[in-house]
């Protein structure tokens, strides 16, 4: 299996969500949970399938994850699960952290997306480990509002959380990355 670049982005990879073709439901496979469409994304996804831990991250845009984050949760998933029993056939199991980045106040997060989200990643739960959700809320999107047409935003106090929340977040994500090496 080729070596993975530590800490890939999948910004970086040219690949689709699960085309439905089936082959992962195909009777008598050795190793029924793989993907076997060939893109770049095949080799995470081999990778992922070993791991027992993946951490992960996506903004949240018009109140949902990064549309590379659902492919991949389809392409990663989609073969770990029986239309026999409709239930896992994976064996292994894998913890899974996911950072959500987004503009949204904690309160108006628990309030309007926590639910969502938890029923976003629920397919995760498959891995037979923990799925936990981190949100960051309330981020900045950039240094200098004054230079963008955003003037709806409150570029000043953002700017404040992100000197006090961002540090917060970051060393989370550290500690999180620590605990499983």
């Amino acid at each position: 299996m080729p070596a993975l670049k530590r800490n890939t982005s999948i910004y970086d990879l040219r690949f689709t969500g699960c085309r439905s073709c089936l082959a992962c439901k195909r009777k008598g496979l050795e190793n029924p949970c793989r993907c076997f469409f060939k893109d770049e994304l095949s080799p995470v996804i081999e990778h992922v399938h070993r791991a027992d831990h993946l951490i992960m991250g996506s903004p949240i845009y018009f109140g949902e994850p990064t549309g590379q984050l659902r492919c991949f949760l389809e392409r990663v998933v989609y073969p770990t699960l029986s239309y026999n029993s409709f239930s896992s056939i994976f064996t292994g199991k894998i913890d899974v952290d996911v950072f959500l980045t987004m503009g949204e106040t904690r309160d108006s997060y628990d309030r309007n997306y926590l639910a969502k989200m938890e029923a976003y990643f629920a397919p995760f739960r498959s891995f037979n480990g923990t799925v936990t959700i981190h949100p960051v809320c309330d981020t900045a999107q950039v240094k200098d509002y004054s230079q963008y047409e955003m003037a709806g935003i409150p570029g000043a106090h953002k700017l404040e959380l992100r000197e006090e929340a961002f540090p917060k977040a970051l060393e989370l994500a550290f500690t999180t990355g620590k605990h499983i090496l």
